[in-house]
This record gives structure tokens, C-alpha cells and sequence, in this order.
């Protein structure tokens, strides 16, 4: 199958094939005949696989040959460089077609706050809205969705992790009952099935799964006391062919402390999190994409909210909660048919955690061997230590050497990326 196979407009498909799509991807092949019979779709997609595509073309292709261009689209994202990132998926998809789109997002000046207004009074075919700044706006009855034909919702289960279910059903309650609803999320929890149930309509289902990482991503773990991260972090970053890196941390606060105690090696790193102005954050994301800074480290919302190929190594500085949440954030390496690095550190209290995201995968991940120098590990033990998650650590033995490898790497201390 091609782009062409989908009937879109000659000029659609000049702005596509000029931002270098070839082939459609699996979800695009999925969803847009579906979403191009103007069915309600549930889709259950990661960051990576073309959902923003799948979505955008079936709607764009729409307003291209509507009777009538009005406000046309709403698509709600979780955080402001989402809501960007596909701002700019609709410049390019739309460059010579003249489908207009606005990003709006809180965290800015009045400037801006009134630049958005002047926008959609000034009108506009796509809104693509954060759901603060959006409420905001609506209440001050600065747009009209009286013609709106789709409402799409994307990363709808980071938003629904972010506390946003109520403020999604309040913007619901400003839009025309007859229209389109579409649904992207990277995980399918229990409230997303009872949002999905609330506002779709019939709607088709597709799920394109993700329990398995790229096969381009080495991935390795160790199995460590919460004083030993630093060090073995601090050793990983000294290898010249990580040229790229992203580090995730559970909370904000960590993210400071971890940017404050790295510079003690490292310049060339930033720390990405919410108490940064937007001009700031994307200032970050740009010098990052540009290579100017190696180093970036953040919270879960960069696994979803950053779309940067070159990524040689992804750091799970704390094991993540979810083992959905590990193949994302993973998956931010290896992008594009290239090699990329994932190392976790696995403290006592994450090994059932870790468990989890093996059981997911279906394979064990390599056990790396604790420098010496920085002492023993806990032994790995995760059948013992899945009651921990979230509780102080198990007081059991001291451990083996090494962390208690089961699958041992012969002693290498870190993998370099083949070239």
C-alpha cells in the first residue's frame, strides 16, 4: 500500500511526500480508511509509529474539500510541546494546501494569550489545544465550535495521568454533539475505557501493540543500592560514543539534583522540567535537537512529548512504574532502524517493577556487573521484592557481587554502539 491509495488531494500529498513519508505505517494503514468514513476510532498507538499522521491526513484531506472552511478541528494534547510538535506536523503536511493550525498553550505572556485570541477570531481550520489554556479560553468565550466536525484527543491516557479527566469532560460540554471523535493513546487503563465509552460513538478499535522495544536497542540493567546510580552514571557518560542522551528521573525535583551533581563532569546537559518558561523549554528542545547539548534529563513527559532521531542512549535513571512506560521511554533510542543503548538502574524496591517489564517483553534484560570500586549490589531477587513496590527496602542478605547477575555480560562494563 501507498500514500496514493488513499485518494487524498494532490496537494496533501505534494506537503507529505515533501517532509520525505514514503510508505504508510502500520497504524496509517489502519486508520485512516477508517477515519476517512468518518467513523469514531479508538486507537491504541505509541509515539513513533505515525499515529500523528494517521490522524491528520483522513481530517486535512476533509477541510480540503468542505463546502465551507470554519473552525473545523480540535485536537487536545497533553503538554505544550506535544501540542508544537504537531502545530508543525500541520505546517508541513498542509505547506501547499493553505490548512491553517494554531498551538495554544498556557505558560506564555499576555502577548501571546492575545496573539491566540486574534487567531481564532481571525479564524483558523485546526486548534490544537493544551487543556488549561483551552478552558481558559473558552470561558472567556474567545472560540466558537459551533461548525466543528472532529475532536481528536492524543496521548489521551498521559492526560488522564496528569489529572485532566474533568477538564476534558467541562471542554466536551462546549462542542457540537454531531462530529468525529478520535482517540489516541499508548496504553488502554480502565478510565480511558470509561472517557472512550463517554464521549465515542460506536467507534472502531485498533490496537497496535507494544510490548516489544525495537530490535536495534541493547538494553541493560543494573541492580543497585540508590548511592551506587551516581557513580555508575557518571562512569556510562565518560564513553565518546554517546553523543546523544536522554536521562529519566521519577519527579522534577530529582531532575534539578541530578542536572546540579552531573555538571560537576558534564557541561553540555540540561535539565527539561515544568518550573522552566516555554521560551526556555523550547529553546532546550532545540539545542537538543541540534546536538548543541549532549545531555538532556527529564521526567516521563519527554518519553512521549520529544521526537528526535540520533538518540544513542537512554538512561532510566529510576525504573519506571508502568512497563509500558519503560517501552516508551526506551523507544526514544534505536529510532529509524538505528542502534541505540537503554541502561536502567534497578534498585531493591523497582525489582518487582522491573520484573514486570520483562514478563512484558518476554525475555530477561542483561545484568551488568557494579564497578568495583563502588562496592556490592543487593542481590536480584524480584519474586522476594515485588510486595516492596512503593515500601522501604527488604532487609534480606547482602547481596552477590555485581548485583546479583543472572545473565551476566563477561565483565564488559558498557556496551558501545555498533557503528
Amino acid at each position: 500500500m501507498t500514500f496514493n491509495d488513499f485518494n487524498f488531494d494532490d496537494t496533501l500529498l505534494e506537503g507529505l511526500f515533501s517532509m520525505g513519508y514514503k510508505q504508510p505505517t502500520p497504524i496509517q494503514e489502519q486508520a485512516i480508511p477508517v477515519l476517512t468514513n468518518n467513523k469514531d476510532l479508538i486507537a491504541c498507538a505509541q509515539t513513533g509509529t505515525g499515529k500523528t499522521a494517521a490522524y491528520l491526513l483522513p481530517v486535512m484531506n476533509h477541510i480540503l474539500h468542505a463546502e465551507k472552511r470554519h473552525l473545523n478541528t480540535l485536537i487536545i494534547a497533553p503538554t505544550r510541546e506535544l501540542a508544537l510538535q504537531i502545530d508543525q506536523q500541520v505546517d508541513g503536511m498542509g505547506y501547499f494546501c493553505g490548512i491553517g493550525s494554531i498551538a495554544i498553550y498556557g505558560g506564555n505572556d499576555g502577548i501571546t494569550w492575545e496573539k491566540q485570541k486574534r487567531a481564532l477570531k481571525e479564524g483558523v481550520d485546526i486548534v490544537i489545544a493544551t487543556p488549561g489554556r483551552l478552558i481558559a479560553l473558552l470561558q472567556a468565550g474567545d472560540i466558537n465550535f459551533e461548525h466543528l466536525q472532529h475532536l481528536i484527543l492524543d496521548e489521551a491516557d498521559r492526560m488522564l495521568d496528569m489529572g485532566f479527566f474533568d477538564d476534558i469532560k467541562t471542554i466536551i460540554n462546549y462542542l457540537p454533539k454531531k462530529r468525529q471523535t478520535i482517540l489516541f493513546s499508548a496504553t488502554m487503563p480502565p478510565k480511558m475505557r470509561l472517557l472512550a465509552n463517554q464521549i465515542l460513538n460506536e467507534p472502531e478499535s485498533i490496537n497496535i501493540a507494544i510490548s516489544k522495544p525495537a530490535a536495534g536497542i541493547v538494553q541493560q540493567a543494573y541492580v543497585v543500592h540508590d548511592k551506587q546510580k551516581e557513580g555508575i552514571l557518571k562512569e556510562v557518560l565518560k564513553n565518546p560514543d554517546y553523543q546523544s542522551v536522554i536521562i529519566f528521573s521519577a519527579t522534577k525535583e530529582n531532575v534539578k539534583a541530578l542536572e546540579k551533581s552531573l555538571k560537576a563532569i558534564e557541561t553540555n546537559i540540561k535539565a527539561f522540567h515544568s518550573d522552566l518558561e516555554q521560551p526556555e523549554r523550547e529553546e532546550i528542545m532545540r539545542e537538543f535537537k541540534s546536538k548543541k547539548i549532549r545531555i538532556l534529563i527529564g521526567t516521563d513527559i519527554l518519553s512521549r512529548g520529544i521526537d528526535v532521531d540520533g538518540i544513542s542512549l537512554v538512561v532510566n535513571f529510576d525504573a519506571p512504574g508502568d512497563p509500558e512506560d519503560y517501552i516508551l521511554r526506551i523507544g526514544r533510542t534505536a529510532r529509524a532502524s538505528k542502534a541505540g543503548v537503554a541502561i536502567t538502574f534497578v534498585n531493591q524496591r523497582d525489582q518487582g517493577k522491573f520484573s514486570r517489564i520483562e514478563d512484558l517483553m518476554g525475555y530477561e534484560v542483561t545484568k551488568m556487573p557494579i564497578p568495583a570500586e563502588l562496592g556490592e549490589g543487593p542481590a536480584y531477587d524480584p519474586e522476594a521484592n515485588k510486595k516492596m513496590d512503593g515500601k522501604k527496602p527488604f532487609k534480606g542478605g547482602s547481596g552477590n557481587k555485581g548485583g546479583g547477575n543472572r545473565n551476566h555480560s563477561g565483565g564488559k562494563k558498557h556496551f558501545k554502539p555498533r557503528k
